[in-house]
């Protein structure tokens, strides 16, 4: 592994904490390569980064995720507060544009920063961007979303996350069919049943909705100086994520490029949902 060093960068409303493996300014002269995600934090990116060992990368927790922690008295997350963030973070890292990848949330806020701060960015792979807008199916995909919140509310942590994978997993639009279906039982998915109490998880609790309800700024992302690619997994084929993305490639006038495994492709097997992570990262090299 990779050894990596930690830093904190104090902005307003947040600590952002931040982690460097490898030289600044890069000794290659090679861009930095900045990995995000959303909700997840820099601990997701483990196994990537340890596959671009000849790479300067940097990882980050969002604000208020991890160890980042905030001081606004706010609890919502968006890609226009995310966005504003990394441009203090890329400043900071005094590199020059970075290249940038960016999954899941993470992908929405690459695409706010690169609609807002293209030179911070000299290419941007925005891996399966959950953007509401892009689909044509954007009201009944929003009224799933709502589903899975409410049974988080009503039921806790199992439940929402039950149903939250009922809505990921679930391939094609989202027809009268799909919302007939009963609420699947956490147990199936090896998830406890019982109500632990909490309800601020950042994936199921709304708060970080303003990230599927994102309206990209499409000539704004025409016009930037940045090279962009809409990419989706192979595995995700016809799931929401992958829909999603190869909506927003359309609206850029492109097709998503096709990586390996899952939405999680580039993870290893520590987090119970291991993809591909050589093939991904022997991917991620050939587009960047």
């Amino acid at each position: 592994m990779t050894t990596a060093q930690t830093h904190t960068l104090a902005i307003p409303g947040v600590d952002l904490v931040y982690d460097v493996r490898g030289p600044l300014p890069p000794a290659d002269g090679r861009p930095v390569l900045l990995m995000i995600g959303q909700p997840m934090t820099a601990e997701g990116f483990g196994a990537l980064a340890d596959r671009f060992a000849d790479r300067t990368v940097v990882t980050y927790d969002p604000r208020g995720l991890g160890r980042s922690v905030r001081s606004d008295g706010r609890t919502d997350n968006t890609p226009q507060q995310q966005a504003a963030d990394l441009h203090l973070l890329v400043e900071a890292v005094d590199s020059g544009p970075v290249d940038l990848f960016a999954s899941s949330g993470g992908a929405v806020t690459g695409l706010e920063l690169v609609a807002t701060h293209p030179e911070d960015v000299r290419t941007l792979v925005a891996h399966e961007p959950p953007i509401n807008a892009a689909l044509p199916d954007a009201e009944a995909a929003e009224r799933a979303q709502r589903a899975f919140e409410a049974a988080y509310q009503a039921n806790g942590r199992g439940a929402g996350m039950a149903a939250f994978i009922q809505m990921t997993s679930w391939t094609g639009e989202f027809t009268d069919e799909y919302f007939a279906a009963p609420t699947p039982d956490p147990a199936a998915f090896g998830m406890p049943a019982e109500d632990d109490g909490g309800r601020n998880d950042p994936l199921l609790s709304g708060v970080s909705r303003a990230i599927t309800d994102y309206r990209p700024d499409v000539e704004a992302l025409k016009a930037a100086s940045t090279r962009i690619v809409i990419a989706a997994g192979e595995e995700s084929a016809g799931t929401y994520t992958a829909r999603t993305a190869a909506g927003m490639a359309a609206l850029l006038g492109q097709d998503a490029t096709i990586f390996p495994s899952h939405h999680g492709g580039f993870l290893g097997g520590e987090f119970g949902y291991a993809g591909k992570p050589d093939e991904f990262a022997a991917r991620l090299r050939e587009i960047l």
